[in-house]
């Protein structure tokens, strides 16, 4: 059957999923894509379109020591510097397409550079970057919030007439870290809510909720900013754990359990990145015609 005339071919796309968190993924290698967000934010719609936490691009680098550019947007089709899961599920798919034989590669993203590593067939290890603790980095506005900690940047945040303690951290994105004794009997989309847009952050943030279970293992729940809670938030779990070593609550080795699954994260010194290892699967794939 002959394509009318002026039709445009079909844009393939991946659904992909890492612990719970979903992905729609694009080559942007091989096929050209003219991407806004309001065409994103309708495909993010988990009733009306194809529903997803975020949409991830690999791209072409624009410098000579990356393999691929790692763009990511959020469902709601605004952009995002970082999202640590995706980055398992963009090398998943980089490897499964055969853009590249390399069982390392280098990622450029809004972040920063990264890596991607197959420890195993079913491992990917990210080297994510250096954590951010500079307030105004992050970033965050220490005059919206009252400091509780000197030794570390922690402090008492006001929503509604109730008090949060939090500590930010970014991973490349804005991250506000809370302990709590238990996560399960918080109300992490009512606090999330209230929490992600505050003043203090003024770029927004991923609120992450962390139960320290002992010095090896913490629970966490995240609401990330323009998706909600989420089965789970790599960046979120790495900054958690930074978090948690500032306050010396945990080891260099951390698992980390969220709704979604578990994440090994590693962050030996104050001057290292952080590493993360977990698993990406591929769900199905689809075509759109632009």
């Amino acid at each position: 059957m002959t394509r009318a005339k002026g039709r445009r071919k079909p844009v393939v796309f991946y659904k992909m999923q890492s612990l719970g968190n979903d992905f729609m993924v694009f080559d942007g290698v091989t096929q050209a894509l003219q991407l806004d967000a309001p065409q994103i934010a309708r495909w993010g719609d988990r009733r009306t379109g194809i529903g997803f936490d975020q949409l991830l691009v690999i791209e072409p680098p624009t410098v000579d020591d990356a393999d691929f550019y790692f763009r990511i947007y959020n469902a709601d089709g605004s952009s995002a510097q970082q999202c640590g899961n995706g980055t398992r599920a963009v090398a998943y798919l980089a490897r499964h397409l055969q853009l590249s034989k390399k069982p390392t590669l280098s990622w450029q993203s809004p972040a920063g550079m990264l890596q991607t590593e197959y420890t195993n067939p079913q491992q990917i290890e990210t080297t994510m970057t250096v954590p951010v603790l500079e307030l105004t980095d992050i970033p965050f506005n220490a005059e919206a919030a009252t400091a509780v900690e000197a030794s570390v940047p922690t402090f008492d945040i006001d929503a509604q007439d109730e008090h949060f303690v939090i500590t930010p951290v970014s991973m490349g994105n804005p991250h506000g870290v809370m302990f709590m004794d238990d996560i399960f009997a918080t109300d992490v989309p009512d606090i999330g809510a209230r929490l992600t847009r505050h003043e203090a952050f003024p770029e927004g943030a991923n609120i992450g909720f962390c139960q320290v279970v002992d010095r090896q293992f913490v629970r966490l729940r995240v609401f990330e900013r323009g998706v909600g809670e989420t089965q789970a938030c790599g960046s979120g779990a790495c900054a958690a754990v930074v978090a948690a070593r500032l306050h010396e609550k945990v080891d260099a080795k951390v698992k980390v359990s969220l709704p979604g699954g578990k994440l090994r994260i590693s962050w030996p010194a104050p001057t290292s990145p952080v590493t993360m290892s977990g698993a990406a699967t591929m769900v199905f794939k689809g075509e759109l015609q632009l």
